[in-house]
C-alpha cells in the first residue's frame, strides 16, 4: 500500500492555481477554497520559520523574573544580569509576571512594542532529558521522556508536511513545484524532517549558494544502491537516498526562485558578524521569488554555555550576550525585510532549544544543562504578549533544576500548525499532536477558520452519519488491543488495517461490522514499541476512520 493511499482517507481536492508576477501563489488551493476566498484567502501562502537555538539556551538570563530578582541573584552571583542592565519588557503585566529581557534583546523589545513578539514561559515536556542529543531528538521527533514517546524514529515536521500534502511525494509538480520543507544553517539533515517513507520533501541548503544550487548538485552524488538490506542500516540508506533524490529533483527550482527573488534589505545590519542573518535573508529571498515551501528550519549554535557565558567584568557581555544579539538583530532584520517586500502577513517565526540551563550557576562563569526555558514567537499577525508567568525559583529540584512546566512544547507547535498554517485535526493526528491544548499565539483575526483547514476534508459527521469513532483499549498496549466501533446503521463489510507512523501497512484483515457495538482484537505482542495507526474502512463506500495506538514494552 502506498502511503498516499493510507493518508487519503478523504476525497482528494482538485488544484486551482493562479499566477501573480509570474509565480503560482495558490499552489495548494482547491475548488473548495475557491468558494471560501473571503475567509480563507492567503492561508495556503502562510509560512512557518523555525529557529533552533542549539546547545540549550539559558532562559533565566534571557527572560529575568523581576519580582524574584533577589532569589535569582543569589542563585547566580557571578552571571546574573544586573538590575541596571536588563530591559523592562512590559509595565502593564502583573507584578508576578514582570520580566526583564537580556540587554542584547533590545530589538526583541522593539518587536514586542510593535505587537510582533510573544514570550512563552516555562516550556518543557514530561520527564525532561538533559542530554544534548536525546533532548534534541525529542523536540524534533515530537516526543518526551515517557516510554511511549521516547524513541520516535521520524520527525514531527516531516509527519505534519506529509499529512498536510499527502499527494506530494518528493517530486516537483505544477501544483507544488517546491519542497515542503527547507533546512538552512546545519549540514546535517534534521531529524525533524525525517519521514518513514522513501519520499523526502525537504532539501538542505546549508552552506550552499542558492543561486547556483542546481549547478552544484549536478556534480555530486552517485549511482543508487540496488540491494538495500532489510535492516535498520537499510532504512537509513533508503532515507539518505531519498534525500539525495529529492535534492536533485528540486535543485533547479530552488536556483530559479532564488534568482527570481530579491531582498528589501540588501544587507542585514548587525553589530557583530552574524551566523543567523544570512540564513533568514536567504529564506526571505526564496519567499519573494515565489517559493511555496511551508516550513523552514534555521539554526544558531553555541548555546552550551558551561563557561565564558558572561564576561567576568560585565555580565551583559560574553558568549551568551553575543548569541542573543545575533538572534535579536537577525529576527528584527528579517521581519523588516519581509515588511518592506509586503510579505510580513505570510510569515511567523518561532524559536526552540533542547533545554534551558540550571537555575544555579556552576562556578565557571557559566551554567549547566537544565530543564525549562522560554520560547519566542514572532510575526505581524501573532497575539503579542507574555504567555504564562515566571518560573518559581523557590521550587527547585534537589539539583537546582526548574520544575513545574507551564506549557508542553507540543502545545506551541500544535497551535502554529493549526491556527497559523491551518492543519486539520487529521493532520494533527498524523503528526501525533492531537489532544494538546492550544495557546493564544495567533491574533484572533488571523486564526485559520476550521472551514479552511488543510487538506480540505469532509467532516467526520458527514462521513459517519450512522457510525461513531474508533476506541482502543488499552492504549498504550503491549500484548493485545481491543478495537471498539459502534455502528448505529446496517451492517457492512470492512477492512481493518494497522499502519506504521509513516503509513506502511503492518497488518490487514477483512471484518464484518454489525449493528450496535463491535469489538475486534489486535495482537501487538510481536510489534516493536512505536506509535501506529488503526484504520477501519467501509469497503462499499470507501469511508474510513483512524485512531492512534501506542505499543510499549
Amino acid at each position: 500500500m502506498k502511503r498516499r493511499n493510507f493518508l487519503k482517507i478523504f476525497p482528494a481536492a482538485t488544484v486551482t492555481p493562479f499566477v501573480v508576477n509570474g509565480h503560482p501563489l495558490r499552489a495548494f488551493a482547491n475548488s473548495h477554497m475557491a468558494k471560501l476566498l473571503n475567509s480563507c484567502e492567503g492561508v495556503e501562502d502562510r509560512v512557518l520559520v523555525l529557529i533552533q537555538l542549539k546547545g540549550g539556551n539559558d532562559g533565566l538570563n534571557t527572560v529575568i523574573p523581576i519580582e524574584q530578582y533577589d532569589t535569582y541573584a543569589n542563585l547566580r552571583p557571578s552571571i546574573r544580569i544586573q538590575e541596571s542592565e536588563y530591559i523592562h519588557l512590559d509595565g502593564t503585566l502583573g507584578n508576578q509576571d514582570q520580566v526583564g529581557l537580556h540587554p542584547s534583546f533590545i530589538k526583541i523589545k522593539e518587536l514586542y512594542e510593535k505587537g510582533w513578539a510573544s514570550v512563552i514561559q516555562g516550556v518543557g515536556y514530561e520527564s525532561m532529558n538533559q542530554s544534548h542529543f536525546k533532548g534534541t531528538d525529542l523536540w524534533l521527533s515530537g516526543g518526551d521522556g515517557t516510554p511511549a514517546n521516547n524513541n520516535i524514529k521520524s520527525g514531527w515536521m516531516g509527519r505534519a508536511l506529509q499529512a498536510f500534502f499527502p499527494d506530494v511525494e518528493g517530486v516537483p509538480t505544477s501544483s507544488m513545484p517546491d519542497p515542503l520543507g527547507i533546512q538552512v544553517g546545519d549540514p546535517t539533515t534534521s531529524l525533524g524532517f525525517h519521514t518513514e517513507t522513501e519520499h523526502q520533501n525537504v532539501i538542505n541548503l546549508s552552506g550552499q549558494d542558492a543561486a547556483g544550487f542546481y549547478s552544484l548538485i549536478q556534480t555530486i552524488g552517485g549511482a543508487p544502491i540496488l540491494n538495500v538490506p532489510d535492516s535498520e542500516h537499510g532504512e537509513e540508506l533508503e532515507y539518505i537516498m531519498g534525500v539525495e533524490r529529492s535534492t536533485s529533483l528540486y535543485a533547479q527550482r530552488i536556483s530559479e526562485v532564488f534568482n527570481a527573488g530579491s531582498n528589501y534589505l540588501t544587507t542585514y545590519p548587525t553589530t557583530n558578524p552574524s551566523r543567523l542573518s544570512p540564513q533568514l535573508q536567504t529564506v526571505a529571498r526564496l519567499i519573494k521569488g515565489g517559493c511555496k515551501t511551508k516550513i523552514y528550519l534555521c539554526q544558531l549554535g553555541g548555546f552550551d554555555t558551561h563557561n565564558a557565558q558572561v564576561d567576568g567584568g560585565n555580565t551583559a557581555q560574553g558568549d551568551h550576550a553575543n548569541l542573543l544579539l545575533d538572534l535579536a538583530e537577525s529576527v528584527k532584520n528579517f521581519f523588516d525585510d519581509l515588511e518592506g517586500m509586503g510579505l510580513a502577513d505570510q510569515v511567523t517565526a518561532c524559536t526552540f532549544s533542547e533545554f534551558g540551563r540550571c537555575a544555579r550557576e556552576n562556578g565557571s562563569d557559566g551554567s549547566d544543562h537544565g530543564t525549562l526555558a522560554p520560547m519566542f514567537v514572532f510575526g505581524k499577525n501573532i497575539a503579542a504578549g507574555v504567555r504564562g508567568t515566571n518560573v518559581n525559583l523557590t521550587n527547585l529540584t534537589n539539583d537546582n533544576q526548574l520544575q513545574g512546566a507551564q506549557f508542553d512544547y507540543r502545545q506551541v507547535f500544535t497551535t502554529l500548525l493549526q491556527d497559523w498554517l491551518g492543519a486539520s485535526e487529521e493532520v494533527l493526528t498524523q503528526t501525533m499532536f492531537s489532544g494538546y491544548a492550544k495557546v493564544n499565539l495567533v491574533d484572533s483575526a488571523y486564526v485559520v477558520n476550521p472551514d479552511c483547514y488543510l487538506p480540505i476534508t469532509v467532516s467526520t459527521n458527514q462521513l459517519f452519519a450512522t457510525e461513531s469513532a474508533i476506541s482502543i483499549f488499552p492504549n498504550p498496549a503491549s500484548i493485545q488491543a481491543e478495537i471498539g466501533f459502534s455502528n448505529k446503521g446496517a451492517g457492512f463489510d470492512a477492512r481493518l488495517t494497522l499502519h506504521s507512523l509513516g503509513g506502511a501497512l503492518v497488518s490487514a484483515s477483512s471484518v464484518r461490522v454489525e449493528p450496535d457495538t463491535n469489538i475486534f482484537f489486535l495482537d501487538v505482542s510481536q510489534l516493536p514499541p512505536a506509535t501506529y495507526f488503526v484504520r477501519l474502512e467501509n469497503k462499499s463506500t470507501g469511508r474510513a476512520h483512524t485512531a492512534k495506538l501506542s505499543v510499549v514494552r
